[in-house]
């Protein structure tokens, strides 16, 4: 079975073409803005196009451009395919990789950038990957106090360094290659936004 995973909830644009428990090709490209000019192209690059038999794509949490460009290129390319689409979370396939390339530890929290200051926040261990705290949306020094010694990944981390340089901490984005790594417990999401936390307008009530 071929499996084209979508990445683009952070500042990365990511693109994986999975066949079985391989890696076929992929795309991986810091953007910062722009997700929606770079997918598409990216993808055509993949063999075949990135013609698969499902799509795998980041629900966030994230950017909210981001996560919607994603999302709806699945849902475009899985109506035009007749193929099903799931969702994972940023936060799993940060952990994910971080877990592979580092053995020395067996838990870890991911801290990725959020809106209006805050952080976004998850605690996971391994063998099997698993989480191990409810995921929130926090300021820098709420979640420091929340992580306590853990060891955090994320491109959020250099604001927890500013409060504690001594923390143990790796700067990293999610990476579409690292779906591979994920069991299915945390790759079979619903196909919709993961948001950090509620919309900032909301519409009057009557």
């Amino acid at each position: 079975m071929r499996t084209l995973v979508i990445e683009t909830a952070t500042a990365a644009c990511s693109v994986a073409l999975l066949e079985d428990a391989a890696v076929l090709d992929s795309r991986h490209v810091v953007v910062g803005r722009g997700h929606a000019e770079r997918l598409v192209p990216m993808i055509a690059e993949l063999p075949g196009h990135g013609r698969a038999d499902r799509i795998l794509v980041d629900c966030g949490p994230g950017s909210f451009t981001g996560v919607r460009v994603g999302l709806a290129a699945a849902r475009g390319l899985a109506i035009g395919w007749g193929v099903e689409v799931l969702g994972f979370s940023s936060l799993a396939l940060v952990a994910a990789g971080a877990f592979a390339r580092a053995s020395s530890t067996d838990t870890l929290a991911v801290v990725l950038e959020g809106g209006h200051g805050e952080l976004f926040v998850q605690e996971f261990a391994t063998d099997p990957l698993r989480e191990t705290g409810s995921f929130a949306s926090l300021r820098p020094e709420a979640a420091r106090e929340r992580l306590g010694d853990l060891p955090v990944v994320g491109n959020g981390v250099h604001r927890l360094l500013a409060i504690d340089p001594a923390i143990a901490a790796s700067e990293a984005l999610p990476d579409a290659r690292d779906a591979l790594l994920l069991p299915a417990a945390l790759a079979t999401l619903a196909p919709r936004p993961i948001y950090g936390r509620a919309p900032d307008a909301k519409p009057p009530q009557p």
